[in-house]
This record gives structure tokens, C-alpha cells and sequence, in this order.
């Protein structure tokens, strides 16, 4: 028993160990299964494969670790897709899962919920890990993986923040052409946390680096820049809130600088902005488009970009809708080749619009316009006509496959980017084959290609042709070409739709614009459509709805045009005020559009005066119209601008007991703030209303006051008056009472304005607008208006018993010079004493010349003689304009008036005309020949004043009074005393017909008074038989001698400025009072041959000259009939090339040449020169200049200080022009 009990024993001892050996084998096996499935760390580079959890489809071993890194070359993504999944699923996969690093974040799965998902990576490299705990496995993962080659339509551009770093650029390869008309198309997004609110989207630069073209946004709006014009967009995009977020908004711009408009598509909704500063304004070509700023002055907006896209032409509102993401950009296309991006700005996403990984499918059918969007749009069209045949018997939808597959295929690849946007068929005839015996069917395919001119490359209709029959052997289904015809698609022409609108010629898909009738603002568009049928173009229906716009409309459109840095004319700002009045007359103005419309005459009051002038009547009309219609609410209302401010208050008329409004700055702000009935310290315009204000009303008029208005203008360009010309030196303010005409009060109305200068000495008028003066322009009127005492430099205060517009009026001119009662009186006295004593000596010289034959027989004395006469008349004129005055006769005084205007005139000329006498004489010696010289000096002389009279006087018609007219002069510091006189009352009158005709003369002169000077310096030179002092001293006596002649001392005036005024009134009051007397002194009682009469003729005694004298039967022949002959030489005579012999001619038989002899009783001999030959009547000389010079000085040797002299005293030129 007990043996077998050990066997037993034994036996299952063995089994036991047995077992355990298997079980052990077991577990090292399994083990060793587990961990040897495969190895699940390492780099897949493949383009594409496939990836498992360790022992997949079985369950993955416990205490796994693996990692897979996925890799592909620079400009590939991956794209992971997981076809089957399950992993132990826990909360916030702690036990076993997937993570998923794609290069952004990595992420933990588990579960089966990735089973079916793709993800794809943000770069060249993903990253796959797993682990698994423990305990509890599953069946796990089996995953694919593909390299993509990455279309830059699946990333967004991370925007520089940094200018030239990592910049994100246009490829160098790309060439932008110069752009008139653009679209302009991206999406982009802002950081949440970013409150900038200046920054650019993009900057394209020339050639130069000057940024010409940029969009972005600053405190005043989003904007549109292109060659330095900044057009605001605040009406098609937000001002103050954000366009762009967190998430992609798209944007797109059209610009076209042949209307000045800019449209804005943007949330589906079109907008036009309208900036005349871009009119005709050309974007130029070859320069460089960055993503963001291209400066450090301006940030980048702080976000991303994406599918940016350029066309050099516009685009529509319709097409802009159904711009597809195929659409290709012409000029610029959010493809890699298009641009140069580093790799750290790329950033791929999934849920980009236009972003795909998958390579489309191509189609057979054919494009249409809808799905092309812009380059159907200014596209060149062609109509093809093909003929194909086949034996196959095919339905037309089959031909039509076949055909359509094949010219897509045929133009995919070409050097043009051509589409084929609609495909017809029509069945053609069958025929019988001759071999084949059986039926040959043909079809008629019509098809419209659209080619988009990129870089202007033209493609002629051979080009197409050839292409088409070159590719016509790899037409499918045994199809042949038969015929091909190749035509442009015609324009639409031109013609007037409806009338006033013309439509020239235009491309196909092409919308024309063109401005409305009557408008320089709203303009009307035209479209030249293709019919589908047959291809041919026709006009649409012109679109006339910008025409007939919403009173908003127009006038946030005439804001765009009148704002800042707007250029504008006279004609643009009368249509803008045209426009206005219709808005103000014919709309109801709420306080939205009453701001607009304020606004915009403040933007036109920065015009100047001459573009103003023209529309001011209309314009001050208008801004009363809308202060009395405006619809406000609560007590009162107010607008302010730079320029003008507005306020309007109710008022009640039963109980009404007076009021005040008052405009004062704005703290820290350039426009105005208008308080009601509160007194402001610093107010530049305050009016105070009495509680009488309304008293004289009848009753009908006390029932319909509602309001009362107010209007302040900062520019006082609408106030122009022609027939005043003090200046307006203060502000304008203006009050009204509803629609009544409140005048006649019992209390003054209080007006308070201040000076827009300073004036230490003022002497202000209170005026109102009289819009009745003037023929309906308007005028200032003092009437009914008192200065009150409380006035003083800063501000004037006017007492008025009525209510209008309300100014300070002031003569700048006299009071800026003022000068001191002492002065005065002395420059007075000197005037008339001079003037007295000037007339005195004129008269003498006149006289004098009159008097003695002998002295006028020269062109030069008779033109002194003239001088002599204007300036006799002048003074004489001069002096009795005062007495005239007196009689307070219009006619007369205008007549005394237009007579010193005349006289003075003719001083200025005959002054001119004396320098040009002796510039002929002098410079001008030779080869001069003037017919009747005097006749046409005294034609100049007293004709050229007496039309510039003529004219002044036939431009003021009927109504000379506008121009001449009695005047207050000399009056006191106080404004008190002065004397009335006769003279020019008109501003432009006066500087243009007396300033402008003296400074032309007066320059003239001085030109002519140098050369002769230097003239006469430099033969006065070549004597050696003088002292430097006589030398001196005789160049001195020229000089002053001239001075007066030529009127140099005029030009004082030019120099009586700032300190210098008083120092230089003297000496022109001194000098020009006394110029009769100069010249009377210089010019007559100096000369020799005129001292010499008057002994002959006025003396007796031992002083008497002997008619026989020697100076008479010598003297008086030798200068006489050297200077005659020494004249009619130099005026007769012609030089040649080398200026070296002269010829003359003389009239005489006879031309006696003096020549000295040894014998003093005998100096001439009057016989004919050897050197002189008879022809025709006439002698001929032909000696050289130097020698004729040289006779004329020996002659005159024993008087040799008389030849310069007499040249001086404007004498000896007798006859140095001949007639």
C-alpha cells in the first residue's frame, strides 16, 4: 500500500513539475511574442504608409512605449487618417492612449472616437506616441499616412511684426505692372487682446522706397492709401469697432482712378467711397508689395493673412459675389511661386475658405463668367466656330463632352491663361463615305473663349486657331477637325443713353462709368453684356440709381469730396453748394445729416476767396435755411466744427425775456462749443438778446417763433464785398429769430466779436450782411450798428437794432503805417509846398523850350517838353483836388479824380519813354531807322494813359463812382479830422493800373538808367586830360541828373516798410513833390546852350550875349551841326559783322564835314569831303567809327567838357534817330 502510495506520489510530483515547466515555457514565450511583434520606435520617411499599435489586429501588449516619427521634405504636410481605433478609454486618457503631435499642440486619444479621422500636420513633421499601462488591453490602431505637397490655399501667413525681418514679400519674379484700376482681395484676422488701432495691412513701394499704396487703419477710419492720397473709408467700414476679429473676415477693394471711386465688398454688401484725390492717379510699376508695415513708425496688424489676390482691373458688385476661390489673381495669387515667405510666417490650417488637400478632379464641362468671377470681367472674348465629323453615331450631348474635354485639354498647358466659358452644338449635315460606305456625320460646335491680358501680352486669333488644329489628332471618339474660325468678340459702341449720358466704346463684361447729369459727385454706370446665344456683345440698361441717391448718400459723398486735402475749384464748390441747397430745401434734416451738411461748408470755407466768391450768396442763403429747418430735440442743439459752428434754441415767445448765445474754444480740440444763455470769459463771439426783442411783432408772427438761431464762421471767405475794401478783421457771427425780420428795436442788441489780430490802434466799423447789396451778391452795411465804448484792441462791441450777420470792419493798410498827427502835418506840408514849387519850374521849363527855337529843334528837348507838360499838370491837378472836392459835386470829383489819374499815368510814361531815348541814342547808336519818332513817342506817351483810363472806365459800365470817387484821407488816430480827395477808390484798380504800370517803368528805368551809365562811365574813361576828381564829380552830376529824369526817386516807396516807413515817406514826398524842380535845374538852367539864350534874349547890360558873339557864329554852329551831322550818322548808319565802319546816309546834297584847321578864324570849311560820292542825290561815307568820335572831340576841343555834358543834359542826341 504504501508502494503504491509513493508511485502515486511520484507520479504526480512529475506531472506537476511537468506543468509547471510547460506553464513557465508558456509565459517566457508569450512574452517573448509580446515584445517581439515589431518595433514600434522609428522614422518613417516614405511618401506615404501604413503604421500599426504593436500586435495589431490583436490586442497591444501592457506596458508599451512606442513613438513614430513622420517625416517629408521642406513644402510637404502630413496627413494621418486612422482606419481603425480602439484604445482603453479613461477620463482625460490616463491609462492607455495616442498622442498626436502635429506641430502646433499635441493631443491625447483613446477611446474609438479618432476611428475614420484625418489630421493633418502644420509642418514637414508629425510625431505618433502610445503607451499602455498595466492592465486591460485593446485591439488598438491601424494608421495611414500621405506626404502632401503643400498649396499655400491651405495655410494662412502669420503677419511680421518686424519690418525686414522674415518679411513676407511679392517673389522678385513677379512683376507688378503700373495700376489705374485695381481689385484687391484678402482675408485676415486680429488678436483679441490687441487695441492698436493704427496699423497696415500690406505696403507696396516704388522704386525709390516711397510707399505709393497701402491699406490700413488709424484713429480716423480704415484707409485706402495710393500715391499720397490717405482716403478715409469710415462709410463702408467701422470706425470705432473692429472689422477684423478672431476669426478670418474677407475684404475686398476696387479702385479706379478714372472716376476717383473706391468700392468696398465686404460681409456681402458693396459700398462705393468716392475720393476725387485719386483721380487719374497711377499706381507705378516694378515696385515691392509687403504683407504689414514696411516701416517702424507704423506697426503690422497683429494677425494673420490669408488668400491675398491682385487683378489689374475692377470688378463689380455681382462678380465680387461670386468670386470662387479659382479664380486666379492676374497680377497676384496666393500661390507659393506668387510670393517669398520664410517658413516661420506659414501656418497651416483646416478650416481655411479655399483650403483643400485634395488635387480636384478635372471636369469636362466648361467654365462660365459666374465661376471665373473677374477674368471674364475687361477679358478679351473669341468666338470660335469648329466643324468636327465622325462615322460614330453619337448624340449631340456626347459630341459636346468629347469637344468640351478637349479644349480644355488643349488650352490647360498653353503660354496664355485661356478659359472656355460656353459650349453650343448644332447638328451639321451627314454624308456618305465613298470607301467606307457608310454615313459621316458632321457637327457645328460654337464656343466662347475668354482670355484675361496679363502683362498686356496680346493673343491673335491665328494663335488660337493654330493651337486648336495642331492638338487635333488627340481628339477623343474618332472626332476630326473639319473647319476652324477664330473672331474677336466685338465692343459695344458708343452712343448717348438716355439723353446727357454718352457711353464710348466698351469691352464685353466691361461696366463704364460716368457722371450724373448736373453732378461733378454722383456718377451712373453702363455695362456691355455677351449674349450666350450667340456670342455677340450689347448694351444693358444704364444704371442711373447713384443718380436719384438718399439725401445721406449725396452728402456723405460730398463729404469724401470736400475733405481734407481735397484740391477744389470755384466750379466744383458751386455744385457742392448747388447740391446742399437741394438737400436743405427739398429733404428733412435731422441732426445726422444737419452735422454732415455743417460740415461740409466747413470744409469749403477752407477754400480761398476766389473759389468761394462765386457761390458765396448761395452758400450764406443755404446755412440760414438749414439753421431755421433742422429737427432737434430737448431745449437746444449744437454743432461744431473748425470752421463753422451752429446752435439752435427754443424759445417761447409769451415768455420770453431775453437771451444770450456765445461760441468759445474747446479745451484741448480744434472745433467750438456754443453756450446758451451763459457769459464765457474767453468767448471770440457772444450776442445778448433784450427781453424787447419781440415787442414789435405783430401777432401773427409773435405766434409762429419757435426758435432762435445762432451761427458762428471761423473764415469770413463767404463774406466778399467789391464794392468795400477795408478789411474784415474780426469773426462773424450771425442771429436770427425764426423765419421773421426782426429790426427797428428799442434795445440795442449786444454783439460782442474778437479780433482775429491784435490791433494797437483800431478804428472799427460795426457792419451787418446786407444780402441786398450789391445786385443780390451782398455787401457790408453799417446802418443801424454803433461801436460802443466797452471796445478796445482785443475785441470790438457792437450796438445794433437789428439782427443779421454782424463783423468789425477795419482799414489794415492805413492803420498798420499809422502815422503820428505831428508827421502828418509835416509830410502834408511838404507835399503841397513841393508840389507848388514843382509845378512853378515845369511851367519854366516849359516855357523856356517854348520860348527859344533853337533849343526845341532836338528830339530830346521835345521830349522834356512832354515830361515838362504831364508833370505841370499833375502838381496843378494835385493841388486843386482838395479845393474841388469840397464842392461835394459825384461828377466832378470823378472827373478830377480819372484826370490825376491820367496825369500820373503820363509822368510814368514819358519817364519810360526818356530812358528809351537814350538807350537808342546811346547803346543803340547804329543801325536804327524809326519813322516819325516823336509822333510815336507822344502816340505812347499820352495814348497808353488814356486807354488804361478808357478801360478802367468802360469796366465799371454806368457806374464810375465804383471806381473814383471821394475818400477821406489824413484823419487822426482818434478817426477824427482828415481831408476829402478825389482819387482811386477801388483796390485791384489801384495796385494794377498805378503800383503795377509804375513798377514795370520804374524796373524799365533802371535797366536803362545802368547802361547808360555805364555807357557814358566808360567814354568818359578814355580821357586822360582830367583829374579823378573832375572825373568824379562830372560821373556824380550824371548820375543825379538821370535820377531825376528817369523818376528813380519813385522807388522810395518800395522801401517805406515796418521801421523804415517814416524815414523813407520823407524822402519820397521831398524828392518827387520837388522833380519839377530838379529837373529844371539839371536839364534847363544848367545847360550851357540854353544859359546862352537866355543872355542873348532876358539879360542886358554887361550879362548880355551879343548876337554876333563868338559862342553865336561858332559855338552854337560847331554843336549845332557836329551833333546834327554826328546824329544823322549814328542814326542812319549800319554796322557790319565786325562793327568796325560805319555808313550814312543823308538826305542834304550836301554834308559839310568840319575839320580843324591851323587857323583859328577859319575852324570850318564847308566843302564836301574827298571821302563823300555822289549817287542819287544823296552822300555815302564809309570811315570808321572810332575816327568819327575822335573828329567830333577835336572839333570841340575849346568846349570838349560840353560834348559829355550836353550827352547828359539829353541835348547833343539831336538827331540820333532817323525819320
Amino acid at each position: 500500500m504504501s508502494h503504491v502510495s509513493e508511485m502515486w506520489c511520484y507520479h504526480w510530483k512529475w506531472k506537476l513539475r511537468h506543468c509547471l515547466c510547460l506553464f513557465t515555457a508558456y509565459i517566457i514565450c508569450m512574452q517573448q511574442a509580446a515584445h517581439g511583434c515589431y518595433d514600434c520606435r522609428i522614422v518613417l520617411t516614405d511618401p506615404s504608409g501604413v503604421f500599426t499599435s504593436p500586435c495589431f489586429p490583436s490586442d497591444y501588449p501592457n506596458s508599451q512605449a512606442c513613438k513614430w516619427i513622420i517625416r517629408a521634405p521642406h513644402g510637404f504636410i502630413i496627413q494621418l487618417t486612422f482606419i481603425d481605433f480602439d484604445i482603453e478609454e479613461a477620463p482625460g486618457c490616463i491609462y492607455d492612449s495616442l498622442t498626436l503631435d502635429n506641430g502646433e499642440s499635441p493631443m491625447n486619444l483613446c477611446g474609438i472616437t479618432a476611428k475614420g479621422l484625418s489630421y493633418n500636420s502644420t509642418g514637414n513633421e508629425m510625431i505618433v506616441s502610445f503607451k499602455s499601462d498595466f492592465s486591460i488591453q485593446k485591439k488598438g490602431f491601424n494608421a495611414s499616412y500621405v506626404r502632401i505637397a503643400v498649396s499655400l490655399r491651405n495655410q494662412k501667413v502669420i503677419i511680421p511684426q518686424v519690418p525686414d525681418v522674415d518679411a513676407v514679400s511679392v517673389a522678385e519674379t513677379v512683376s507688378v505692372p503700373e495700376l489705374s484700376q485695381f481689385t484687391l482681395c484678402f482675408e485676415a484676422t486680429k488678436g483679441s487682446s490687441d487695441d492698436n488701432d493704427d496699423w497696415k495691412v500690406f505696403s507696396y513701394t516704388d522704386a525709390l522706397s516711397t510707399e505709393v499704396f497701402s491699406f490700413g487703419k488709424t484713429t480716423k477710419g480704415h484707409f485706402l492709401s495710393i500715391s499720397g492720397t490717405q482716403c478715409i473709408l469710415e462709410n463702408a467700414l467701422p470706425r470705432n469697432a473692429e472689422f477684423f476679429t478672431g476669426t478670418f473676415q474677407q475684404l475686398c477693394v476696387v479702385g479706379d482712378s478714372f472716376s476717383g471711386s473706391i468700392g468696398i465688398y465686404a460681409k456681402s454688401t458693396y459700398r462705393i467711397v468716392y475720393c476725387p484725390g485719386i483721380f487719374g492717379k497711377v499706381i507705378p510699376g516694378n515696385g515691392r508689395l509687403v504683407l504689414g508695415s514696411n516701416s517702424n513708425e507704423v506697426s503690422s496688424l497683429n494677425g494673420d493673412i490669408y488668400n491675398f489676390r491682385l487683378w489689374n482691373f475692377t470688378m463689380n458688385m455681382q462678380t465680387l459675389a461670386n468670386l470662387s476661390c479659382d479664380v486666379k489673381g492676374n497680377i497676384v495669387d496666393w500661390e507659393n511661386e506668387f510670393w517669398s515667405i520664410p517658413t516661420s510666417a506659414l501656418k497651416a490650417e483646416n478650416n481655411l475658405s479655399c483650403g483643400s488637400y485634395l488635387i480636384p478632379s478635372s471636369t469636362i464641362e466648361p467654365t462660365s463668367c459666374a465661376n471665373l468671377g473677374s477674368l471674364c470681367q475687361g477679358g478679351l472674348f473669341y468666338r470660335i466656330s469648329i466643324t468636327v465629323y465622325s462615322s460614330n453615331s453619337n448624340s449631340e450631348s456626347k459630341v459636346r463632352d468629347v469637344v468640351a474635354e478637349w479644349l480644355n485639354r488643349t488650352f490647360q498647358n498653353w503660354n496664355y491663361t485661356v478659359y472656355v466659358v460656353n459650349i453650343s452644338i448644332y447638328p451639321g449635315s451627314v454624308k456618305e463615305g465613298v470607301r467606307e460606305k457608310r454615313s459621316i456625320k458632321s457637327f457645328e460646335v460654337l464656343a466662347l473663349l475668354v482670355y484675361n491680358a496679363t502683362n498686356n501680352i496680346n493673343l491673335e486669333e491665328e494663335d488660337i486657331r493654330q493651337k486648336l488644329v495642331s492638338n487635333n489628332g488627340t481628339m477623343e471618339g474618332g472626332y476630326k477637325l473639319q473647319t476652324v474660325t477664330v473672331d474677336p468678340v466685338e465692343k459695344c459702341l458708343a452712343e448717348e443713353n438716355p439723353p446727357n449720358y454718352f457711353w464710348p466704346d466698351t469691352r464685353p463684361t466691361v461696366t463704364n462709368f460716368t457722371l450724373c447729369h448736373g453732378s461733378s459727385v454722383q456718377t451712373a454706370s453702363r455695362t456691355c453684356y455677351l449674349g450666350l446665344k450667340n456670342y455677340t456683345s450689347y448694351w444693358g440698361q444704364p444704371d442711373l440709381r447713384n443718380c436719384t441717391e438718399n439725401a445721406a448718400d449725396i452728402a456723405n459723398q460730398l463729404l469724401n469730396l470736400t475733405g481734407e486735402g481735397q484740391q477744389l475749384t470755384s466750379d466744383k464748390v458751386n455744385d457742392v453748394v448747388q447740391k446742399l441747397k437741394k438737400i436743405v430745401n427739398d429733404e428733412e434734416i435731422d441732426e445726422s445729416l444737419g452735422s454732415t451738411v455743417v460740415t461740409i461748408f466747413s470744409n469749403i470755407l477752407t477754400s480761398s476767396d476766389s473759389v468761394l466768391a462765386a457761390s458765396s450768396s448761395e452758400a450764406l442763403k443755404t446755412i440760414d435755411a438749414l439753421a431755421l429747418k433742422i429737427q432737434f430735440t430737448g431745449p437746444s442743439m449744437s454743432i461744431s466744427t473748425r470752421n463753422l459752428a451752429l446752435g439752435v434754441s427754443s424759445i417761447n415767445s409769451a415768455s420770453f425775456k431775453g437771451g444770450s448765445f456765445s461760441v468759445s474754444p474747446q479745451n484741448n480740440a480744434s472745433d467750438f462749443q456754443i453756450d446758451f444763455d451763459k457769459d464765457q470769459t474767453n468767448a471770440f463771439a457772444s450776442v445778448v438778446l433784450p427781453p424787447s426783442l419781440l415787442k414789435n411783432l405783430s401777432q401773427d408772427e409773435f405766434e409762429v417763433i419757435s426758435r432762435a438761431q445762432f451761427t458762428f464762421f471761423n473764415k469770413n471767405g463767404l463774406f466778399q464785398d467789391a464794392e468795400n475794401p477795408a478789411n474784415l478783421t474780426s469773426f462773424v457771427v450771425a442771429c436770427s429769430i425764426g423765419n421773421i425780420t426782426i429790426q427797428d428795436l428799442q434795445d440795442f442788441v449786444k454783439v460782442t466779436i474778437k479780433h482775429t489780430k491784435i490791433q494797437e490802434d483800431p478804428k472799427p466799423t460795426c457792419v451787418f450782411w446786407d444780402m441786398n447789396k450789391n445786385g443780390g451778391n451782398g455787401g457790408w452795411n453799417p446802418e443801424g450798428c454803433q461801436v460802443d465804448a466797452e471796445s478796445n484792441e482785443n475785441e470790438t462791441v457792437c450796438l445794433c437794432n437789428h439782427l443779421t450777420h454782424f463783423g468789425v470792419l477795419m482799414d489794415l493798410q492805413r492803420t498798420v503805417t499809422q502815422i503820428d498827427p505831428r508827421n502828418t502835418k509835416v509830410l502834408t506840408f511838404i507835399t503841397y509846398i513841393g508840389c507848388g514849387i514843382s509845378a512853378i519850374f515845369s511851367a519854366a521849363t516849359l516855357l523856356t523850350y517854348i520860348a527859344f527855337e533853337k533849343l526845341r529843334r532836338d528830339y530830346p528837348s521835345k521830349i522834356l517838353m512832354n515830361l515838362s507838360t504831364a508833370l505841370l499838370f499833375l502838381n496843378l491837378i494835385f493841388l486843386l483836388d482838395g479845393w474841388i472836392a469840397s464842392f461835394d459835386i459825384d461828377g466832378l470829383c470823378i472827373a478830377v479824380a480819372a484826370l490825376l489819374h491820367f496825369f500820373l499815368l503820363a509822368t510814368f510814361t514819358w519817364m519810360g519813354l526818356e530812358a528809351v531815348h537814350m538807350y537808342i541814342a546811346l547803346v543803340k547808336v547804329f543801325n536804327t531807322y524809326i519813322r516819325r519818332y516823336i509822333l510815336k513817342f507822344c502816340i505812347i506817351g499820352w495814348g497808353l494813359p488814356a486807354l488804361v483810363i478808357a478801360i478802367v472806365l468802360a469796366s465799371a459800365n454806368t457806374n464810375a463812382s465804383h471806381v473814383y470817387g471821394k475818400e477821406l484821407y489824413g484823419k487822426d488816430a482818434n478817426g477824427q479830422g482828415g481831408d476829402d480827395f478825389c482819387w482811386i477808390k477801388n483796390e485791384v484798380v489801384f495796385y494794377v493800373t498805378c503800383a503795377g504800370y509804375f513798377v514795370i517803368m520804374f524796373l524799365m528805368n533802371v535797366a536803362m538808367f545802368i547802361v547808360v551809365m555805364v555807357q557814358i562811365c566808360g567814354r568818359n574813361g578814355k580821357r586822360t586830360n582830367r583829374s579823378l576828381k573832375e572825373e568824379i564829380l562830372r560821373n556824380l552830376r550824371s548820375v543825379v541828373s538821370l535820377t531825376f529824369l528817369l523818376g528813380m526817386t519813385w522807388g522810395f516807396a518800395f522801401f517805406a516798410w515796418g521801421p523804415l516807413t517814416l524815414p523813407f515817406l520823407y524822402l519820397f514826398s521831398i524828392f518827387n513833390s520837388l522833380q519839377g524842380l530838379f529837373i529844371f535845374v539839371f536839364h534847363c538852367a544848367m545847360k550851357e546852350n540854353v544859359q546862352k539864350q537866355w543872355r542873348r534874349h532876358l539879360c542886358c547890360g554887361r550879362f548880355r550875349l551879343a548876337d554876333n558873339s563868338d559862342w553865336s557864329k561858332t559855338a552854337t554852329n560847331i554843336i549845332k551841326k557836329s551833333s546834327d551831322n554826328l546824329g544823322k550818322s549814328l542814326s542812319s548808319s549800319s554796322i557790319g559783322s565786325n562793327s568796325t565802319y560805319l555808313t550814312s546816309k543823308s538826305k542834304s546834297t550836301t554834308n559839310t564835314y568840319c575839320k580843324r584847321n591851323s587857323h583859328p578864324e577859319n575852324v570850318f570849311l564847308d566843302k564836301p569831303s574827298s571821302k563823300f560820292a555822289q549817287e542819287d542825290g544823296e552822300q555815302t561815307s564809309i570811315i570808321p567809327v572810332h575816327q568819327v568820335i575822335d573828329k567830333v572831340k577835336g572839333y570841340c576841343n575849346p568846349h570838349s567838357d560840353n560834348f559829355y555834358k550836353n550827352i547828359i543834359m539829353s541835348d547833343t542826341f539831336s538827331h540820333s534817330t532817323k525819320f
